[in-house]
C-alpha cells in the first residue's frame, strides 16, 4: 500500500514502463474536455438562439425563491377544507393502483410476443416485430396526451385517468418487461427442452423464473412513478388531485400547493418502504431452515469411571 509521496523520478520511470496506460488517461482527459466545451456551446446557443437573456434568468430564480417562501406560510388552515384533499388524494392513488395493475396483467402476455427468444422462430419473429411496434405507439404518447383523448371520449372523472394510464404503462412495461426476458440465462430453457418440455413450460419455467425480479422491480417502480405522475391527469380533467392542483395554481393558493405536494411525498415514502420490503422478501429471497440441525437436548456430562 502505498503511504509516501513517490518523487518526481518514480513517477516518470512509471510513466516510461506503462506508455499504454498512461496514453489512455490523455485520451480520456481530451475527450472529457471536448465534451465539456461542446456542452458549453450548446448552452450559449441555446439562449442566444431562443433569446433567453440573462437578466430573465436571474429575475425568475428570485420569482421561484419567492414562490416558495409563500409556500410555506400557511393562512387560516384550520378553514381549509381538508376532507375534500384527501378524497381527491385517495381518488389518485384508487387511479394509480387500477391503472398500473391492469396494465400489468397486459403488459405481461404482450412482452412474451415481443421477446426475440421467446419468437425466435422465422414463423414468429412477424409477431414480435408488429407487437413492438405497437408498444412503440403506446408508450410515444405521453400520459397527459392519453388523458385528453380518454377525457373527449368517455368523459372527464377517474375512468379516463385509469384508461391513461393503461395504455402509456402497457407499452412502456411491456417493452421493459420483454428486455428482461431476452436477458435471462438461455441454458435452462434447453434443458427444459431436452427434457420434452412443452413451449408454455419453457417459457415459464425457463425464462419467467428468471425474469420474475425485474418484473416485480419494475412493476413496483411504476406504481411509485405513477403516483407522482397521475397529478398531471387532473389539469386534463382526468380526475384526481390534480384538479386541486390546478384550482389553487389559477388562485395563487400556493400554501395549499405545498401542503397536498408534502402529502404526496410522505404517500411516495410509504410506497417505497414497502416496495422494499417486498423486493428483499421475493428478489433477494430469506433464509428459510430447512436444513437447520436440531438443537442437541443438553445432556449430563457422563463421568469417566477412574480407578
Amino acid at each position: 500500500m502505498l503511504t509516501e509521496a513517490l518523487a518526481p523520478s518514480a513517477i516518470a520511470g512509471i510513466k516510461r514502463d506503462n506508455p499504454t496506460l498512461f496514453s489512455a488517461q490523455r485520451r480520456y482527459l481530451r475527450y472529457l474536455g471536448v465534451f465539456t466545451v461542446l456542452i458549453l456551446l450548446y448552452y450559449i446557443y441555446f439562449f442566444s438562439f431562443y433569446g433567453i437573456p440573462f437578466e430573465a434568468v436571474v429575475r425568475g430564480t428570485g420569482q421561484i425563491g419567492r414562490y416558495f417562501m409563500r409556500m410555506f406560510v400557511w393562512h387560516n388552515f384550520s378553514q381549509w377544507p381538508l376532507m375534500y384533499y384527501f378524497e381527491q388524494i385517495a381518488m389518485t392513488l384508487a387511479i394509480v393502483f387500477a391503472g398500473t395493475i391492469t396494465a400489468t396483467l397486459l403488459a405481461l402476455p404482450l412482452s412474451f410476443l415481443a421477446a426475440r427468444n421467446v419468437m425466435s422462430t422465422p414463423l414468429l419473429r412477424p409477431i414480435s416485430l408488429v407487437v413492438r411496434r405497437l408498444l412503440d405507439v403506446l408508450r410515444g404518447l405521453d400520459m397527459a396526451i392519453w388523458g385528453l383523448i380518454f377525457v373527449r371520449a368517455v368523459g372527464m372523472g377517474p375512468l379516463a385517468g385509469v384508461l391513461a394510464i393503461i395504455m402509456q404503462d402497457m407499452g412502456l412495461l411491456g417493452k421493459l418487461y420483454a428486455e428482461g426476458h431476452e436477458a435471462v440465462e438461455r441454458s435452462p430453457s434447453r434443458g427444459l427442452r431436452a427434457l420434452g418440455a412443452s413451449p408454455l413450460q419453457t417459457h415459464r419455467f425457463g425464462i419467467f423464473t428468471q425474469s420474475f425480479p425485474t418484473f416485480l422491480s419494475l412493476s413496483l417502480y411504476q406504481i411509485e412513478s405513477n403516483t407522482r405522475s397521475a397529478a398531471v391527469l387532473g389539469f386534463v380533467g382526468a380526475g384526481g388531485i390534480g384538479l386541486v392542483y390546478a384550482e389553487n395554481m389559477r388562485l395563487w393558493n400556493w400554501d395549499v400547493v405545498m401542503f397536498i405536494t408534502l402529502i404526496l411525498v410522505v404517500i411516495v415514502m410509504a410506497m417505497d418502504k414497502i416496495s422494499s420490503l417486498l423486493r428483499a422478501k421475493y428478489i433477494h429471497g430469506e433464509e428459510i431452515g430447512l436444513f437447520a440441525p436440531e438443537e442437541r437436548k443438553s445432556k449430563p456430562p457422563v463421568e469417566l469411571y477412574r480407578p
